[in-house]
């Protein structure tokens, strides 16, 4: 069972990445062929194109960042100064 949620975690950020890629390229490309129209420069859209192109790169780059930045989840440890009750530890041993 573990095998296929490993399956589907992979498709969905697959799926993700794709369209992280295309709405912003979509979108200019929209733009341009607007502008384009209403303006007579049916150049525009290749620059528009392209900034949309950049901009899905930077949005896929900030979303691998953002999954290989974060701790795994398996990581159990207590941070420093803390039990593992919930107590504030004192750093000092107990004599009795």
């Amino acid at each position: 069972m573990k095998y296929k949620k490993s399956v589907y975690r992979s498709l969905a950020l697959i799926t993700q990445f794709g369209i992280n890629m295309l709405v912003p390229i979509f979108l200019c490309v929209m733009a341009g062929i607007y502008i384009g129209e209403k303006c007579s420069i049916d150049w525009i859209t290749i620059p528009l194109f392209a900034i949309g192109a950049l901009a899905g790169f930077r949005n896929i780059f900030i979303m691998a960042k953002k999954i290989y930045s974060e701790p795994s989840s398996k990581d159990t440890s207590v941070p420093r100064g803390q039990r593992r009750d919930g107590e504030k530890d004192s750093g000092h041993v107990k004599k009795d």
